[in-house]
């Protein structure tokens, strides 16, 4: 199955030193990267060559989502309807921005002071009530085979747009220490025993999976699982043991089954993690001085933005960081106490704090940058205070990275139900997000687990943000 040689260890009496162990070990997990790239499945490929290829000219070089499990009320934050009746408008006024022309919500005083760097898309929309396949439509672009929260991952699926943008950065060479495509803190789901399909590697393989953290890193003591060797292992035992297997595998019969493979993309992804300090250095938020980490804040959120951060200035290609944990912003009941006091502090102050951060390290041209959920909310106010699930119009945001600010693309009904002008499907928003990366996604094909073709994007980009 490998096809690589290890190094030969320092002959007998010579002191093997920990820059020969770590770098047998980075030569493990190269070698196993080089032989896996000819393992993936669903080559890319194209109706003309030069689709191939990144236009030169693309701003953006990287991704941070900023994804809101749960579905975040867009009719209480980015399209406001004061002039609609009580039951419908809600408790929230709206206040003027950066911008003229354009109002948000008053829970959102930092934003509106940036907007110039933002745009709002105001109708969004698609066809999925449940959450799980809500997120899946939204990240994915297509709809799921049903329309419900309890379905979960698997290797059938269609990958979402985080997963082909570090599946094409692979296929173009990326050769940095940190994994191209990483989650943080924890997955998209709704509760930990339902996750949201799509956010893997799917039918493109598990070498495509992203890095997910599974840690807070707003915890005391926080350190990332994987990262580093155990206290009991140290780097030139860890050599001798992949020496010892190395020539266990030489000498062996060679067994070639689906499940060899995913062992052996999981051990070069695994050694290629712990034989980069780089790798270990980008995750220590440690390394921030306390006044930057003080205003990202100390929760979840906002040490998940930094970390982002972090991740895209050490050449992460695509960072989810997730608004959760679980669907937290389903507000059925108590919305507007929910939003006020619980959900939108800690969201406005991360996203506030990442935009004026990539601004500050001249990061912001080259990052994209997009605030999204599942779906919208109701337009009418329950019963109990709350607002219900509503995909059929709703909104997100985007900036950087190339994206003009400073606009409203579309337009929703007077009550926030529907679109009413330049209505936007999911697909239009990754087609774009694409296009900012230099990619014609609708020229580049990738396979599916039956072998049938399938365009990396289906969707138009939103010309006037480009």
């Amino acid at each position: 199955m490998n096809s690589h040689r290890s190094q030969a260890p320092p002959k007998s009496g010579q002191h093997r030193s920990r820059r020969w162990a770590i770098s047998a070990v980075a030569g493990h997990a190269t070698g196993l990267a080089a032989t896996l790239s000819s393992l993936q499945v669903g080559a890319v490929s194209a109706d003309r060559p030069e689709a191939l290829n990144p236009t030169p000219l693309a701003k953006a070089k990287s991704v941070i989502l900023i994804f809101n499990c749960g579905a975040p009320s867009h009719t209480d934050l980015w399209d406001m309807k004061p002039l609609a009746p009580a039951e419908i408008r809600g408790e929230f006024r709206p206040i003027e921005t950066s911008v003229s022309g354009i109002e948000i919500s008053e829970l959102l005083p930092r934003l509106a002071t940036r907007m110039k760097d933002l745009s709002i898309i105001r109708s969004v929309y698609h066809n999925h009530g449940g959450h799980n396949s809500g997120m899946y439509w939204s990240t994915v672009g297509k709809p799921y085979r049903i329309d419900s929260t309890l379905i979960n991952p698997s290797r059938a699926d269609i990958p979402c747009f985080g997963t082909l943008v570090s599946w094409l950065a692979q296929r173009d060479g990326y050769t940095g220490r940190v994994p191209p495509y990483v989650i943080t803190p924890f997955p998209h789901c709704d509760s930990t025993k339902y996750l949201t399909p799509g956010q893997f590697g799917g039918c493109l393989g598990s070498r495509f999976d992203p890095f997910v953290l599974n840690a807070d890193p707003a915890a005391k003591g926080f350190q990332v699982p994987g990262l580093r060797l155990d206290k009991a292992m140290d780097s030139e035992r860890l050599a001798s043991r992949i020496l010892l297997l190395d020539h266990m595998e030489q000498r062996g019969q060679k067994i070639v089954t689906t499940g060899t493979e995913e062992l052996h993309v999981q051990r070069a992804k695994a050694l290629g993690l712990i034989s980069s300090d780089q790798a270990s250095e980008v995750f220590d938020l440690s390394r921030e001085p306390d006044s930057i980490r003080e205003r990202y804040g100390r929760h979840s959120w906002g040490q998940s933005h930094l970390l982002a951060r972090r991740l895209v200035e050490a050449g992460s290609r695509f960072v989810t960081t997730v608004n959760g944990p679980s669907i937290t912003w389903d507000t059925h009941k108590d919305n507007f106490n929910q939003l006020k006091n619980r959900l939108v502090p800690p969201m406005e102050q991360a996203f506030t704090a990442l935009l004026d951060d990539l601004t500050e390290r001249g990061l912001l041209d080259q990052t994209l940058v997009i605030w999204m959920g599942d779906f919208g909310r109701t337009p009418i106010i329950n019963r109990d205070a709350g607002r219900d699930h509503w995909p059929q119009c709703y909104s997100m945001v985007m900036g950087g990275g190339g994206i003009r600010g400073g606009q409203l693309i579309g337009e929703s009904d007077r009550t926030g139900a529907y679109p009413r002008l330049r209505p936007v499907t999911p697909a239009d928003v990754h087609a774009t997000i694409f296009h900012a990366l230099g990619y014609r996604a609708q020229q580049l094909t990738y396979h599916h687990s039956d072998g049938r073709p399938a365009p990396v994007c289906d969707g138009q980009p939103i010309s006037e943000l480009l």
